[in-house]
């Protein structure tokens, strides 16, 4: 399951991958996976619904973190033959924004799994732009049974 190659997984097209729709994305492409750990890519743009005053919104790096998570299940269940699920938000702990992202930026959130069971996962998060780490948090993610619409 993790033989695809950084130019493999950029070129996945999000509808494959996430619930999510625009104007709602808040990941550009997914490019590192393995069962552990995850990261997506995210250039800060004007059009996004969360940029507020040029500045991507805390609440903006809350979604990217879970739609991180959601790609990640999303590639599992993409090369296991299953549909794209729900998710949500179960909890969000340790949150630490050093700073908000501004306009044209590109964010780089990698997921770290530390615990999965039954549908609940858990894991570290971190959002980069370049080698500075701007957030970080622990957040609960719990799946749902319910299909995402097409």
């Amino acid at each position: 399951m993790n033989n695809s190659t950084e130019q493999d997984l950029r070129a996945i097209p999000l509808d494959r991958l996430l619930p999510q729709r625009a104007p709602f994305l808040m990941i550009d492409r997914l490019v590192a996976f393995d069962p552990v750990v995850t990261a997506t890519e995210l250039e800060v743009r004007a059009d996004n619904l969360f940029v507020e005053d040029g500045r991507l919104s805390a609440c903006g790096l809350i979604e990217n973190i879970a739609q991180t998570c959601a790609a990640r299940m999303g590639y599992i269940n993409l090369v296991s033959g299953r549909p794209v699920v729900l998710g949500f938000i179960g909890a969000v702990r340790g949150l630490n924004i050093h700073r908000t992202p501004a306009l044209g930026e590109t964010l780089r959130t990698s997921i770290t799994v530390r615990e999965e069971v039954f549908q609940m996962t858990l894991v570290d998060a971190e959002v980069c732009s370049g080698n500075e780490r701007i957030a970080e948090a622990e957040m609960k993610i719990a799946l749902s049974d319910i299909r995402a619409q097409d």
